[in-house]
């Protein structure tokens, strides 16, 4: 990589890591709190006038949970292997199967077997889900909807609905789910509880 490339590199940082926070919707004073670096020094980074370094880019790529190459828009290496980090929440396993920063996130979710299947607690919060289960039965609550899908349907549906994932007969489901910013903060993250409404609908198909 010649200098000039180096250069563009480091110069196209700053308005990465604006765009990334403003798409995560956080301000400068809760990323300053979060990370430990000072929201001027933030400013300045993010504005070009600050040289992006390890020392700064590492706080950052931990508070948005993505890896330090988006950061910094590194190109990919020959290596085609992607190396999988699973989250554990709430008794469950979400395996990150995309990299992108900000937009629609996918993961492959795991909920365990148990001798007695969990009670429902809905929640809700802003966005969209879609899912596609890939084993076992999943119980799905929407709203005042108690629905089992099978392997190979789908559903899609706005989160304002209360809504509920489990296992529908105490085994062992896998499926891929599709969220949103605010999905991802929901269920990955933290365990927001608010109420609203809304539609859904609801698709076979054939495995």
């Amino acid at each position: 990589m010649d200098r000039k490339t180096d250069d563009d590199v480091l110069d196209a940082v700053g308005p990465r890591l604006r765009a990334l926070r403003r798409d995560r919707g956080i301000t400068l004073a809760d990323l300053a709190a979060t990370t430990g670096v000072s929201e001027s020094t933030l400013s300045r980074l993010e504005s070009g006038q600050r040289r992006a370094t390890l020392e700064l880019l590492l706080p950052l790529a931990r508070t948005y949970d993505v890896p330090l190459d988006d950061l910094v828009g590194a190109p990919r290496t020959g290596d085609p292997r992607i190396h999988l980090k699973p989250i554990r929440r709430f008794g469950m396993t979400f395996v990150p199967l995309s990299r992108r920063p900000g937009g629609v996130h996918a993961f492959k979710m795991i909920i365990p077997a148990r001798p007695k299947p969990l009670e429902p607690t809905p929640q809700t919060h802003e966005g969209f889900e879609w899912l596609y289960v890939l084993n076992g039965r999943l119980r799905l609550v929407l709203g005042e909807r108690d629905l089992t899908l099978p392997p190979g349907e789908a559903a899609e549906f706005d989160t304002s609905l209360p809504h509920w994932l489990g296992s529908a007969d105490g085994g062992v489901v896998e499926l891929l789910i599709l969220f949103g910013l605010q999905g991802v903060r929901s269920h990955v993250r933290t365990d927001p509880r608010r109420p609203s409404q809304v539609e859904s609908r609801r698709w076979a198909r054939s495995t």
